[in-house]
């Protein structure tokens, strides 16, 4: 039998203060980062995606994770479904995260995400995509492993939108791995649900309620098979198909 629909209005209003507390919490720590090393900050980030995860009682199913050993850092890729990625990749992943302008302006989350290390960017401006190739290159040359979305935009959940191949050069450049991690939401019952995406113009808030008002979500990242890089579009290929075959099955 199936079990309800949504969650109760208490338990809405439980989990959005407990969110708030959570922010509150992260900020005060990652404001007194100026002095840890990159094993601290990826400690804590990984601390607060589990413990976000948690509040919003989303369970995260992901096998045993470890990032191949390398002269450089990591270039992890994902299909992109909602905001909720980044808790989950974080709680998975020692990574920095490259994210678009407008996360910058958000409250609380905007400053947190800049002060671990996010990487701003503005689509619409190559120059500037340029640019974040040479630091992300930077990045990965001293062992940082980072993470991009390379739909770039929100899908549905359901498909795998057409992958740019902009920010692969990066690895072409470093010769760094690419991690693809395919990522699958479903709700209490087990059923793929398009809820806690957030796509179009949809505003965070009202995104933000959708997932609260869920029983549960279950969330599954599928961890694939690392790719070497020699050529940008290739690599973009490659790590799309390998996405997209996981995204289209059921789970």
């Amino acid at each position: 039998m199936s079990r309800p629909e949504t969650s109760t209005l208490f338990t809405r209003f439980q989990r959005l203060f407990r969110l708030f507390l959570w922010l509150l919490s992260t900020a005060w720590q990652i404001s007194r980062l100026n002095t840890a090393d990159q094993a601290q900050r990826n400690a804590l980030v990984a601390r607060a995606g589990r413990r976000a995860l948690a509040i919003l009682n989303i369970r995260l199913h992901a096998g045993e994770i470890r990032l191949p050993p390398a002269a450089t850092g990591t270039l992890i890729v994902a299909n992109h479904v909602s905001w909720l990625d980044i808790f989950a990749l974080a709680a998975l992943l020692p990574a920095g995260f490259i994210a678009k302008q407008e996360i910058r302006r958000w409250p609380l989350v905007g400053r947190m995400a800049a002060n671990v290390g996010t990487v701003f960017i503005n689509r619409s401006e190559r120059r500037d995509v340029d640019g974040i190739n040479r630091a992300v290159a930077a990045a990965l040359q001293n062992g940082r492993n980072v993470c991009f979305f390379p739909e770039a935009q929100t899908s549905d959940g359901l498909n795998v939108l057409p992958f740019k191949a902009a920010l692969f050069q990066s690895a072409a450049d470093t010769g760094a791995l690419v991690q693809p991690v395919a990522l699958r939401y479903c709700d209490h019952n087990g059923r793929r649900s398009t809820l806690p995406s957030y796509t179009g113009h949809t505003h965070l808030l009202v995104s933000l309620w959708r997932i609260v008002s869920m029983p549960a979500i279950e969330l599954y990242a599928d961890v694939l098979p690392p790719l070497s890089v020699s050529d940008r579009y290739a690599a973009k290929d490659e790590a799309e198909r390998q996405i997209r075959a996981v995204v289209g099955q059921a789970v």
